[in-house]
C-alpha cells in the first residue's frame, strides 16, 4: 500500500493567517501544512481519509482517478467540509462515503441539496454508508476495521487497515481499544503542539502513545504552528517518530 499525506495540519492551517510567529513565517516547504487528510492506494483500490476544505487543492497535485471511498473520522468541518468538491469524481459513478452515525448526521445537515429527493443538475453524487466501531467492512482489496478514539468527550474514529494504523484528533482512547492497533508496522497518530489540550494529543502524549503501541514507524500529524517548525521538531525526535509533511509518500 502506499499513503500519501495530503495534508498534516490542524483545523486552522500552517501558516495561519494573520500570524508571523517563528512557524508561519518559515521558507521551509514542510511547514506549510493544510488540514488533515490521506489517499491509500493499492493496486486496485483508492481511498480517502477525510475530505477537508483544502481537498481541491490537495488532490490537485495526484493523478485524476477513480475514487472507490472516502473514510470520515469525525464530523468536524476541518475533516469534512471539502465534500462538495469531489463533484468531477462523480464520472467514474456514486461516490461511497463510510462516517459514523454522527458524522452522517453532519454531511446531511451540511451538504442537504446532495440528499434532497429532487437534486439539481451537477450536486455531488454521494452514497452514504453508515458504519459503526468494530464492524470491518470491504473496500476493493482493503478491509477497513473502524475504532474508537476519544476527541475530549466526543467519541471518533480511527481505522486499521493491514499493517496500517491511522488516528486524528484523538486525546485518550479506552484500553479495549488498544487490540485493534495493537501490531501495526505503521501507526499515525496526532500531536498538536508542546503545551496541553483539552482534546489533542500534545507531542510528548504522542511519543508516549507511539511506544506503547510500538509500531516499526510512527508518523505524526493534525500538527499546529505551536509544534515548531518541522526539520527541527524532528531533529529532536526518535528516528522511529516523526512529523510527517504534506506531500509525503510513504509505503506501508
Amino acid at each position: 500500500m502506499k499513503l500519501t499525506f495530503l495534508g498534516t495540519g490542524t483545523s486552522c492551517g500552517v501558516p495561519t493567517i494573520g500570524c508571523k510567529c517563528y512557524t508561519c513565517t518559515s521558507k521551509d516547504p514542510h511547514d506549510k501544512r493544510l488540514r488533515c487528510s490521506a489517499l491509500l492506494e493499492t493496486e486496485q483500490t483508492r481511498l480517502l481519509i477525510d475530505c477537508g476544505p483544502d481537498f481541491r487543492q490537495q488532490i490537485m497535485t495526484q493523478p485524476f482517478r477513480k475514487i472507490d471511498g472516502i473514510l470520515i473520522t469525525h464530523a468536524h468541518y476541518d475533516h469534512m467540509g471539502g465534500m462538495d468538491d469531489i463533484r468531477p469524481y462523480c464520472q467514474f459513478g456514486e461516490i461511497n462515503v463510510y462516517a459514523d452515525p454522527l458524522a452522517c448526521q453532519g454531511m446531511l445537515q451540511m451538504l442537504p441539496y446532495c440528499f434532497a429527493e429532487h437534486r439539481y443538475p451537477g450536486v455531488p453524487a454521494i452514497q452514504l454508508h453508515q458504519i459503526e466501531k468494530h464492524h470491518p467492512f470491504q473496500i476493493g482489496d482493503l478491509q477497513i476495521m473502524p475504532f474508537e478514539v476519544m476527541h475530549h468527550d466526543l467519541p471518533i474514529l480511527g481505522f486499521r487497515i493491514g499493517s496500517l494504523a491511522y488516528i486524528t484528533d484523538m486525546k485518550s482512547i479506552h484500553e479495549e481499544e488498544i487490540t485493534f492497533i495493537k501490531g501495526c508496522e505503521t501507526l499515525v497518530v496526532n500531536a498538536l503542539r508542546n503545551t496541553p489540550h483539552h482534546s489533542h494529543q500534545t507531542l510528548s502524549e504522542a511519543v508516549d502513545f507511539a511506544r506503547r503501541i510500538g509500531a516499526r514507524q510512527t508518523w505524526l500529524i493534525h500538527s499546529s504552528h505551536d509544534i515548531g517548525r518541522h526539520k527541527e521538531v524532528n531533529a529532536q525526535l526518535p528516528s522511529d517518530i516523526q512529523l510527517a509533511y504534506d506531500g509525503q509518500v510513504i509505503e506501508v
